[in-house]
């Protein structure tokens, strides 16, 4: 039996922080609305190790996350567990083929998350060392001899230099404007 599955994660946004994920099921295009925890995508959900993802979730639950997963399954024959077509049978060649598409996008959301902390954890790191600036910048004008305004001036810029880069990473890699001095 041929089939395509098809997923999708929305991370963030407006969906609540500390809930479970919200999962969007679809067979041939049409959406799953009932019985979603006899179904083989619930499954298959439920099995992924969403640890190794940065994404909290409790032995045998749904991950906790502002997630929305959305998986599709198309195919001639859909194997449905029911007349009613609620839920996809739990064969094991399906099961399988949605954990690795999940897996797949959980790689990709894991890269996006750890992208975001490198970068806010770099810019932390920059507003500590602006607080110093004014003690350094006075400590080296005893040293060297030169104004303190300078000074001060050219260590902003230093601390300003590789922000450009780091706002292009958070951005997915588009250039931003020279941040403001």
């Amino acid at each position: 039996m041929p089939f395509q599955v098809e997923c999708a994660i929305a991370y963030g946004g407006g969906l609540p922080q500390d809930e479970l994920v919200k999962i969007m099921r679809f067979a041939n295009r049409v959406p799953l609305q009932y019985m979603q925890s006899a179904c083989a995508i619930t499954k298959s959900i439920l099995s992924t190790a969403w640890k190794n993802y940065g994404i909290s979730q409790s032995k045998g639950a749904l991950p906790t996350a502002p997630i929305a997963l959305v998986v599709h399954i198309a195919s001639v024959w859909v194997p449905f567990t029911s007349e009613s077509k609620e839920a996809i049978a739990h064969y094991p060649e399906i099961v399988k083929e949605i954990k690795l598409a999940l897996q797949e996008c959980g790689r990709k959301l894991f890269s996006f998350i750890r992208k975001n902390v490198r970068v806010k954890e770099a810019k932390e790191r920059i507003s500590l060392f602006e607080k110093y600036v004014p003690e350094v910048a006075d400590a080296l004008s005893d040293l060297t001899g030169k104004k303190k305004d300078i000074i001060a001036a050219d260590l902003h810029k230093i601390l300003k230099k590789g922000l450009p880069e780091l706002m292009a990473q958070a951005n997915g890699g588009q250039k931003n404007e020279k941040p403001k001095e």
